[in-house]
């Protein structure tokens, strides 16, 4: 082949290798003009589709059918074999397709109308309260069958009739405190025989169910516990709890339903009766967990005051009977515990002391020499420092707290005139600050440089005369009778008293 020849063929050569990456750009070219071709196609097909609608999967069907809320109304549907089975939950939000065909599962609604669960009705359905009260029977959905609970404030679609999501805002939480009390017997001091009475009352029946029946025998649906504040009552139905959750064993607990009294009263007509169903339909559910359940009221006096005898208002006309229905439907509800405390029993409506309801009474009285002695024993202990013998501080305000030393005079309806000292208002409470504010002043003269470290005789003796002049408990010299109860006498009316602390 001569030059020339050659010369040619590699031309050649390069103008086809040219020619052929051009028709391959060419090509490559065409087909992205096709690709885009035929997603604008696909657009335009889709912008002539009908519009979607969307409705609430309320159960299955038959088959691939689905049971479907949807344009106000309850609808049997055909389900997309694109659509898993395991997707379709109640109370999910649907796609509905061409045909009102079920092409997609679109997770929960997330709007609606807000009410408040009342009461479960079997697994699936609940009743739900609205604003004004009005209840309704809906279905829960799916995430809500195992978690709601009376109290909880719920997200609800009324018209498909469907519960769909809790809202953090439980009511049966604002208006109780519930909890697993870590108080125990070994904490209270002064009080053998009233834990003792407790005991007999509401542990030996909940040890020892075999035996009630044995002897036919019901045990008591409630407890009150009455007597001067401070004195030790709620910590008394605490230990209860806690003694009660030990003798269940394999690690279960018991519940204390610490009833607010102030927030358990409402203005609006019925809403108080409402919040104590609320309180027993939730104590009903942690009961059925087979744990037993206190309902603590405190202050019961200020809630379930006796009807129709001028210190009642017409509040309790209604919410008095509410507490009588729950207190009679008890007998039927294992693991319940009804305990009330009061400084005022005489206040309390008499049909809630008759037996069968708060039919045990002890009585919490205030701290003798021996039960105050037991109470300091209790919070001023050898683990704190101290610049004396433990015994030799706690008998030092033991002394201090029970010297004569008289504090009011109290005229009686006869004219008879008692004297009541300082000591006849000792209670654990004071006790309990005496002890702290000590210990702060032992702190207080350490810092200082001017004390021996550790409490001091000194320091006792003047946390008690602190304690004694500014004790909350002593009551205000308008109400006469006030100084008389809150020392834990009764007896003739006081019509004046004179301070002369």
């Amino acid at each position: 082949m001569t030059n020339a020849q050659t010369t040619d063929a590699t031309a050649l050569r390069r103008e086809i290798q040219t020619l052929s990456s051009r028709n391959a750009k060419l090509a490559q070219l065409l087909k992205s003009s096709r690709d885009k071709l035929k997603d604008l196609s696909a657009q335009i097909d889709a912008l002539g589709e009908p519009a979607s609608t969307y409705g609430i999967f309320l159960e299955g069907g038959v088959g691939r059918d689905a049971e479907v809320f949807t344009a106000g109304r309850r609808m049997r549907l055909k389900v997309s074999p694109d659509v898993a089975d395991s997707d379709l939950v109640p109370g999910s939000l649907v796609r509905l397709g061409d045909g009102a065909i079920v092409v997609e599962v679109c997770g929960f609604p997330d709007t609606g109308e807000l009410g408040m669960l009342t009461e479960r009705i079997g697994a699936g359905r609940a009743l739900v309260a609205n604003a004004t009260g009005e209840e309704r029977l809906v279905r829960l959905a799916a995430p809500l069958e195992k978690t709601a609970r009376a109290g909880d404030t719920l997200l609800v679609d009324t018209k498909a009739g469907v519960a769909l999501e809790r809202i953090p805002k439980t009511e049966v939480s604002q208006l109780s405190l519930e909890e697993v009390p870590d108080v125990s017997y070994a904490d209270i001091g002064g009080l053998d025989e009233q834990i003792e009475q407790i005991q007999d009352a509401v542990e030996l029946p909940f040890s020892h169910p075999e035996l009630y029946r044995r002897y036919q025998l019901n045990p008591p649906k409630g407890v009150l516990l009455y007597g001067p504040p401070g004195c030790g009552k709620t910590l008394i139905a605490k230990a209860v709890a806690n003694s009660l959750s030990r003798r269940v064993g394999d690690g279960a607990t018991s519940y204390f339903l610490n009833v607010k009294g102030p927030e358990l009263l409402n203005k609006y007509v019925g809403e108080t009766e409402r919040r104590i169903r609320l309180i027993f339909e939730r104590a009903r559910e942690l009961a059925g967990e087979g744990r037993p359940v206190i309902i603590f009221f405190d202050e019961m006096e200020s809630i379930f005051r006796t009807r129709g005898s001028g210190v009642s208002s017409d509040m309790e006309t209604t919410v008095v009977p509410q507490l009588l229905t729950e207190l009679d439907g008890v007998e039927n509800l294992a693991n319940v515990i009804i305990i009330g405390a009061t400084n005022r029993e005489e206040l309390i409506d008499p049909a809630l002391l008759r037996p069968g309801r708060l039919d045990v009474k002890i009585r919490v009285q205030r701290p003798t020499r021996d039960g105050a002695r037991d109470i300091f024993e209790r919070y001023l202990t050898e683990a704190a420092p101290h610049a004396v013998p433990v015994a030799e501080l706690i008998e030092v305000g033991v002394e201090k707290l029970f010297e004569q030393r008289p504090f009011v005079e109290l005229t009686l309806v006869d004219g008879e005139v008692e004297v009541l000292d300082y000591s006849d208002f000792v209670s654990g409470a004071m006790i309990a600050n005496i002890v702290d504010r000590a210990k702060k002043l032992a702190i207080k003269d350490h810092l200082a440089g001017v004390s021996e470290d550790g409490v001091t005789v000194a320091h006792i003796e003047e946390a008690v005369a602190a304690e004694q002049n500014e004790s909350e408990d002593l009551p205000n010299t308008a109400n006469p009778d006030e100084w008389s109860r809150i020392a834990g006498r009764h007896g003739k009316r006081v019509v004046q008293a004179r301070v002369i602390g």
